[in-house]
């Protein structure tokens, strides 16, 4: 079956965007340095993006204005603005948690969930992220728009994997089973 996998970065104090939205501290402590490139691997197992209409519309108006940078893709943007599809861009106004089962009952390869926050924390309050591939950049932001609100359940997860390169710290966790839980 399809696994919905959050594939995002924070900053280290939970951030995903500064107060004003901005995401322009997206980079590592040097910018000399060199950097892993664990987007080209992370989407080998991808072939649909699910995102909201603020990060529809920061991809399409600050960080690639000129070209729809994930055509490789069907894209699912969750808005309630009627703008009509495109064969890769489908622009809906339904339950995120709906679109979500029916996009993990078709064949195919995993679901990446891209953003915003409110999607990310509707799939997780609905225990919906099988997996949860975050990068903590090497930045405090104080404030901003945060990756995790709160919670009604506890969710655990067990670590996969890390890795570090150039002060950014890449974690993936999967969601524990109940026979793992049992292990504790």
């Amino acid at each position: 079956m399809r696994k919905i996998v959050l594939f995002i970065a924070m900053s280290l104090d939970g951030y995903i965007a500064d107060s004003r939205g901005g995401v322009d501290w997206l980079n590592g402590q040097d910018r000399d340095s060199e950097n892993i490139d664990v987007y080209s691997e992370f989407v080998k197992n991808i072939d649909t993006i699910l995102m909201g209409w603020n990060t529809y519309y920061q991809v399409t108006t600050e960080l690639s204005p000129t070209e729809w940078i994930y055509s490789d893709f069907t894209t699912y943007v969750i808005t309630h603005n009627e703008i009509s599809s495109t064969e890769q861009i489908r622009f809906i106004n339904e339950n995120p948690i709906d679109v979500v089962e029916k996009l993990k009952s078709k064949d195919g390869k995993n679901i990446w969930i891209c953003g915003g926050a409110n999607l990310v924390q509707q799939l997780m309050h609905n225990d919906l992220i099988d997996q949860y591939y975050i990068s903590v950049i090497p930045t405090l932001l104080g404030s901003g728009i945060r990756l995790f609100g709160n919670l009604k359940n506890e969710i655990k997860l067990k670590l996969l994997k890390t890795q570090t390169y150039n002060g950014i710290t890449d974690l993936v966790y999967i969601r524990r089973t109940r026979s793992v839980d049992r292990d504790d």
